[in-house]
């Protein structure tokens, strides 16, 4: 029963504070209203607010849990604005990586090396053992990444959060409280961005992909924390290649 409450109570409260949270900054606009809207694939006009949003309730709602885990997520969430401000067209780690090489740190640069490192550094704090926290930094920045590698159309990123994160609800202790906020804060948004009236961006999907990392962290040994860290970088080898493979025939 205590358990249950504190899932409960986790989301309701991450559910709550990114619904709060994206009508305070709807009705302030910070910067003026145009600085909060985009225009998605089909060229409707979309409001921005639900990334912040999302991410601040997904990282004060992972702090209460895991202070580290909190950590992870506002990172992500930070280095994914920066990137809906001021990101380019270049897609891939490869593409990131060769313009560093020639000397211009992109956005998704920053976002590589600055999630990769709030990730180990989460990861550092959550385990114990040398191995394991390699590990579990893997995870919490590789779901990150993927959460918004498969963000191209209206709901596809919340929506995969709430599966992935479903099943972490039946277990015990933080991972599930952690599955909690992070169901919490993706069913929030998800029916005004199937709706195609809001878009989290990678803000919010970088977010929401960390706080479901983390809730993967808590809640496994040595044999998950593996099996899913092999599963994230796959899942990032192969974006990357079909990244190259669409830049290839513009």
């Amino acid at each position: 029963m205590i358990n249950r409450t504190s899932r409960t109570t986790s989301f309701a409260l991450a559910a709550a504070l990114t619904r709060a949270t994206a009508a305070a900054l709807r009705v302030k606009a910070p910067g003026g209203r145009a600085h909060w809207e985009r225009t998605n694939y089909v060229g409707r006009t979309v409001e921005l607010y639900a990334g912040p949003a999302s991410a601040l309730a997904a990282a004060v709602g992972a702090a209460r849990i895991r202070p580290a885990a909190g950590l992870a997520v506002a990172a992500a969430g930070v280095c994914g604005a920066y990137d809906d401000v001021a990101g380019d067209d270049r897609r891939g780690f490869r593409a990131h990586l060769r313009a560093l090489r020639d000397g211009e740190v992109t956005s998704g640069a920053v976002k590589l090396f600055g999630i990769s490192g709030a990730g180990l550094v989460a990861g550092a704090l959550l385990k114990e053992r040398p191995l394991d926290k390699v590990l579990a930094g893997i995870v919490i920045a590789g779901a990150a990444h993927f959460v918004n590698l498969v963000d191209v159309r209206p709901g596809r990123a919340a929506g995969a959060v709430l599966v992935l994160a479903a099943p972490g609800l039946l277990r015990k202790g933080p991972g599930a409280e952690l599955a909690a906020v992070a169901v919490g804060a993706a069913a929030a948004v998800l029916p005004d961005d199937l709706g195609e009236r809001v878009m989290i961006g990678d803000a919010g999907a970088h977010a929401l992909g960390a706080v479901l990392g983390a809730a993967v962290v808590a809640a496994n040994g040595r044999a998950g924390l593996a099996a899913h860290a092999a599963a994230v970088v796959a899942a990032a080898v192969c974006g990357d290649r079909v990244s190259e493979a669409a830049r290839s025939l513009v």
